[in-house]
């Protein structure tokens, strides 16, 4: 998608059990870095800001309730009120012309955690996907998504593999995301789960995708399609693999270890901006607090 004229929020998620899954125990401690932070900062670029509608889609979440009212819960401390959840259990909803309209209406949208598998198979190619891609590329629009959300995001996936043997030749499965952004892969809950084997696999074969790992309470704010900025209080890894030299992916046997030359790995904290055609990186210094 070239140009969209909305913006595309992704984040990495908080603490959860389990991989791909939420849970009710710890939901509130879970979603409070939203409601100074990460979800400020949606409602001040949203096109009405606290007057905007948002929609909150669990459709990954495997406890929609709890995590909508959560949601709900959250935007009213910054008095975002009109906020409903809408919560896409088939293809069959996803068509729906109730749906639509809903969707038309939003000046948000936000794709919680849980299993992106379950976006992409309920969502892909229908009605839906294809008015939320046309709202993202011409109207004032922000589609955010936080773990699952953001990981589906992109036009290609990591939805399997093991942290520990990431980098064994099969381990990660990868398959189409959502396609909002293109020539990037994401990942989520990067550095509290230590992923960083999942994502150089996924960019040693796929070396076209720049790939991105968000650490928790961690997300980025991309503008045009291109233009990245590092925002909440944790970090954000950028592996960029078309300088890569030599990988014998193809020539070792499955559940063998991997070898790569020749990554280029960057870090991006709050405030620094990354311009993905250029492949440039642009580092935040603030200034010294004086003492």
């Amino acid at each position: 998608m070239n140009n969209p004229k909305g913006k595309l929020i992704i984040i990495g998620g908080s603490v959860d059990r389990g991989s791909f899954s939420e849970s009710t125990a710890d939901l509130q401690r879970n979603l409070k870095f939203f409601e100074k932070g990460i979800l400020k900062r949606i409602t001040i670029e949203s096109l009405r800001n606290n007057l905007s509608k948002v929609e909150i889609i669990t459709t990954a979440s495997t406890i929609p309730e709890e995590v909508g009212q959560e949601y709900i819960k959250a935007f009213a401390q910054l008095d975002v009120l009109d906020v409903s959840v809408l919560n896409i259990k088939s293809r069959e909803e996803a068509n729906s012309n109730e749906n639509l309209e809903r969707l038309k209406n939003a000046d948000v949208v936000v794709f919680t955690g849980g299993d992106q598998l379950r976006l992409t198979s309920i969502f892909g190619g229908t009605a839906f996907h294809h008015l939320l891609c046309n709202k993202y590329e011409h109207e004032d629009f922000i589609i955010a998504g936080t773990s699952a959300g953001a990981a589906a995001s992109s036009n290609n996936m990591i939805y399997q593999g093991s942290s520990h043997e990431a980098l064994l030749k099969g381990e990660v499965k990868i398959t189409g995301g959502l396609g909002f952004i293109n020539n990037v892969i994401v990942d989520t809950h990067f550095v509290q789960r230590g992923r960083i084997g999942r994502l150089l696999y996924a960019c040693a074969s796929n070396p076209m995708n720049l790939g991105i790992g968000l650490g928790e309470d961690t997300g980025l704010l991309i503008t045009d399609g291109n233009n990245m900025e590092a925002i909440g209080s944790g970090l954000v890894m950028l592996v960029d693999g078309t300088h890569m030299r030599d990988t014998n992916l193809t020539d070792v046997e499955m559940g063998v270890p991997v070898s790569i030359e020749h990554l280029i790995v960057h870090v991006m904290t709050l405030g620094d901006h990354y311009d993905l055609r250029e492949k440039r990186l642009t580092i935040h210094h603030p200034k010294p607090i004086a003492d």
